[in-house]
This record gives C-alpha cells, structure tokens and sequence, in this order.
C-alpha cells in the first residue's frame, strides 16, 4: 500500500525547519586540552647509568650521582603514561654515535632499538647521526644490514628493523637532487588536536663532522628553513607547532629552573627569527639542562646522556590551535626515583652479557682510579695531554713534534677498576669516534695562527688540547687574535719560529678544519694514517702504567696569565 502525504507549501517546509530548528541542541564546545610531551636530547647510546652531576635550582651544593640508563627512562616514561596515555615522546638528536663501547660495537642498534621500544615518535637529526655519513644514517632510519661497518650491523640482531620513529629535518638537503635528505616534518594527532613536530640540525654542520661524511650535503639557515615549511604543515590540518631542532645554548642558572632568562649562544637568535606561531623549541647539542624564556617561547633542553628528562605540558585551544600556556620542568633520571621498566632491563642485561666478554678485556693499568678531562683555568685537562702525547707516540715514524686533541672528541673520564686495570670498554668510552690520526706540517706561524683560533668560537676560549712537547702563555685580556704571548711559544723547549716547518699530528676531523680550526685544513705533506687515535692510546696506557691524576698535576706548561 501506498500511503500518501501531504505535499508542504514552501512556507510550511520553512516553519517546520525554524521549528526544529529551535528545539535542536546548541553545538558542543570544547574546553582547552592539556598536550603533554616529554624530551630528550643527546642520548648518545648511553644504556646505562652514567655520571652527572646535580646542582639544585637555588643551591650551590654539588653532588654526582648515576642517572640515566634505558631500564629507568623507560620506567620514567611508564609512570608519566600513567597519568597521560597520549604523551608525546620527542627528541633533539644525537641519540646515536659518541656512544659508548656497549651501543657502538654493534653499531648503535641496541640504542635505536631501546627509542623504539620506549615509544618515541621523532627526533630531529643532530650532527652525530652523520658519523658515519648518510647512507649508514637511512640505514638506522629504515632498518637493513647494508652498512659502511659490516663488523658491526646486523652483529647483535640479523633482523635489524630500524628506527620506529622518524628522524626530521627540514635543512638537511641533498645537493644531487635538490630534495630533503629525511622528511622536514610530520604532524600527529594528539586528543583531536593536530601537532607539527618540525626538526632542523645546526647550519655549522661543517665544524662538527667530518667532511667525507656530509659531502654532498648542504644545511641551509635553521630558523628560515622551518619557517617556509609552516604554510604547507597548515594546510595539512597543523595546529599547533614544536620544533625539535639540534642546536642550542647554556646559563649560569640551574637546570630545574623555570623559565630563566639568562640563555645565551646560537640557539638565541634562532628563536628570534622564527614564526610567532612557534611557541616552544625542543633544543640540543649543548648539553646543558635549561628551561628558558626566549622573546615569549618557552626553550628547553635536557643535558645529556639520559641524565634528565624534560617534561612539558601545553594548554591548547582544540578549536583555534591557540596555545594558552605552557609548563615544564626537567627530572633527574635518577635511579630509585622510578621503578625501572622490567622489559627494558631484560633487554639491557642481554646486551651486557653479549658484550661481556669483549668490553671486560685489559688492555692497560694505570696507576690511580681515573684520569681527568676536566680543564683548569689554563685550559689544560689531564687526559687531554695523555691523549695528545699518545699520538706524538704513534706517530714517532712521521716525524710529529706535537699532538693536538679536540676537547669535545674526550667523552668520558679515562677510569679504571679494581688494581688499576683499564678494560676496552673503559678506554673506548673516552674515544667512541673510531676517529683515525693524520700528521702534517704546519709552519711557526701557522701554529701561532692555530692557536689564536681557540677563541673564535667561544669568548672564554675552547682549548686545543696539545701534547706536552708545545708550551704558550696566553692573556685573555689582550686582543682576539693575540692572546697567545709570542715569546712563550715553544716546542720540545725551543722557541717556535715562523718561517720553520713543524709536524703535527691530529684526529681525521680536526684535520679537516672541524670544530671552528681551519689552520689544520692548511696543513701541507698530510699523511693519512688510518690509525685509530683509541689503538694509539691504549699502546701508550700500556707503556705508560705511572699516568694518574698525581702524575699530571704539575703541568704548568699552558699559563693563562689574566
């Protein structure tokens, strides 16, 4: 059966709609959501628990303490879940590379594999994920055993998958093609509101890699380059935006205080220059902990090896993307703090016992517990010497006069178990790089020129280690460029003279002119060793069993004068 209706007049349509219209219930509105990330930066495939030292927010009492290690961030992280499902896990580069013997013998995969496993979603690339160029980074990325190392991809694992979590940078580009070398961004949803997370690493990559391994490479402004990205991340659904950048600063203020106002270095006019939408920027490569104010953004950066976590919480507007507030803090990573993740640990153990045996080898005894890569006043650190004279050592044949170190090439402390005895793994954790030696002549005053270098980068200055065969005086208060009092130049006791030729020896990256010293890419006669400077240092421990902190105390060879 048919039944038939009647047929509404446009007027009665129109009421009834007004009608309806009235009774129906007012759209729902949504109240601000709470974002909550938690950061870390330069994680540098630190396992385990490792020094650092605590300096409470108010409080000039030092203490070192262990903090750090994959079974407690993962335990920090369980907790934080458990008050937040939906936290958002981020990073600042250098998860990888600078590592200690127990990541870096099976190429860093046990640290890629640890990220994934605590649920990291990205990281901007740093400049330590090119150690060992671009082809071994999109190795980590995608997973795979093609591997410039061969002795040590796929070693732990022969199903080596990858990195679950995506590596960003938007100023890394490849010059063959002209296109991205990794995405520049990604955006994910978090509670219905849409976050771009925007990676970028320092523009001055050529001053902290070795050359060979970002050839073909270019790195474009930090701050431009994540700024021309904002327009299409818009009309992707973006609404709110992070930036995860490896580059960053440092202030006398303590690491938990909130929102200090003292940050100085490059990361500063980064954050000037960026995108007033732009309202927090995830830093690194500094390795300081800070939780800063920068032209009203909010910067932050977590120190270091796992030490600390940064935990962060932005009020949004769900509706306009408008960011209302945000807080954060950084929390010590402190074992006992958290119960450590049983998952992890487990993983943990069964890299330990797959090291073991290699890591517990004694390759030398020293005569006291540690040897110092603390600097003094005058810019001299005990194992900054041993390490330099150790090349002078290997490199007797070439003819090399006086070694040089790079201060940020010594990662840890030279210590040393029970009866004095350096394993492996405690001499490798010192030179993680596998950096190789090259000798080469440099003229007198190219070596005044060298050394005057020391304080292009930094006021204070960033000391060249040297061997103990090179003496010098300096005066900060004179001029840049003649800190370095001329007469108190010497080498083996000699004064240095300018037209003579010396021969020098150091690392493969400072002798591309890395860290801000271009004199050494002058040098002339180079000889490529393919030495490692760690197999230099441990032939040197072993001729050497008197090094200790006593041994070293009275090198007074390097006067800083005012």
């Amino acid at each position: 059966m048919i039944v038939s209706r009647p047929v509404r007049t446009g007027l009665t349509a129109l009421a009834a709609a007004l009608a309806l219209a009235g009774c129906a219930s007012p759209p729902a509105t949504r109240g601000p959501v709470e974002l909550n990330l938690v950061a870390i930066n330069d994680f540098h495939g630190n396992l385990e628990a490792s020094k650092y030292t605590l300096k409470n927010n108010g409080s000039d009492n030092k203490e070192t303490i262990q903090a750090g290690g994959i079974d407690v961030l993962g335990g920090a992280l369980d907790a934080f879940r458990k008050e937040d499902k939906d936290l958002l896990f981020v990073a600042a580069g250098d998860l990888v590379g600078a590592s200690p013997a127990l990541s870096s013998m099976w190429a860093d995969e046990p640290s890629i594999v640890a990220m994934n496993r605590m649920g990291l979603v990205a990281s901007s690339l740093g400049n330590h994920e090119f150690d060992q160029g671009s082809k071994e980074l999109l190795r980590q990325q995608h997973g795979g055993c093609d591997s410039p190392r061969p002795a040590k991809a796929c070693q732990l694992s022969k199903d080596f998958k990858g990195a679950g979590f995506t590596y960003l940078a938007t100023n890394v580009i490849d010059q063959s093609t002209g296109k991205s070398l990794v995405p520049g961004w990604r955006i994910v949803d978090v509670k219905g509101v849409k976050v771009g997370l925007i990676g970028a690493v320092l523009q001055d990559m050529a001053s902290v890699t070795v050359g060979s391994a970002i050839k073909g490479l270019a790195f474009p402004d930090e701050a431009e380059s994540i700024n021309k990205v904002l327009p299409e991340m818009r009309a992707q659904g973006a609404q709110v935006f992070v930036v995860l950048i490896h580059e960053g600063g440092h202030t006398g203020e303590a690491f938990d205080k909130v929102l200090c106002d003292g940050l100085e270095g490059p990361i500063v006019n980064i954050v000037r220059k960026l995108d007033p939408a732009i309202r927090l920027v995830i830093t690194g490569h500094s390795h300081k902990g800070y939780l800063c104010k920068v032209d009203g953004r909010v910067v932050t950066q977590a120190d270091a090896m796992g030490h600390l976590l940064s935990r962060i919480k932005m009020t949004v507007d769900p509706v306009s993307g408008k960011v209302e507030d945000i807080t954060v803090r950084n929390v010590v990573m402190q074992p006992g703090a958290f119960t450590p993740d049983a998952q992890l640990g487990a993983y943990l153990a069964d890299v330990r016992a797959r090291s073991a045996a290699e890591l517990a080898k004694p390759v030398a005894r020293i005569a006291s517990p540690s040897v110092a890569r603390k600097e003094d006043d005058n810019g001299v650190a005990p194992l900054g010497t041993v390490i330099a004279d150790a090349a002078v050592a290997a490199m007797r044949a070439q003819g090399v006069q006086v070694g040089f170190m790079n201060p940020g090439g010594i990662r840890k402390d030279l210590e040393a178990g029970e009866g004095g005895v350096v394993s492996f793994g405690q001499a490798q954790a010192v030179l993680p790089f596998g950096n190789t030696l090259v000798a080469m002549d440099l003229t007198g005053a190219q070596l005044r020129a060298l050394l005057e270098q020391q304080w292009q980068r930094q006021g204070n200055g960033y000391m060249l280690q040297t061997s103990s065969s090179l003496s010098y005086q300096w005066d900060s208060t004179r001029p840049a460029g003649q800190r370095v009092l001329p007469a108190s130049l010497k080498v083996n006791g000699k004064p240095v003279e300018d037209g003579k030729t010396y021969r020098v020896v150091a690392n493969n990256f400072l002798a591309d002119g890395g860290d801000n010293f271009p004199m050494f890419a002058k040098g002339t006669n180079r000889v490529e060793t393919q030495l490692r400077d760690l197999d230099a240092l441990v032939a040197f421990l072993k001729q050497h069993t008197e090094l200790g902190a006593a041994s070293m105390a009275a090198d007074k060879r390097i006067q800083k004068l005012r």
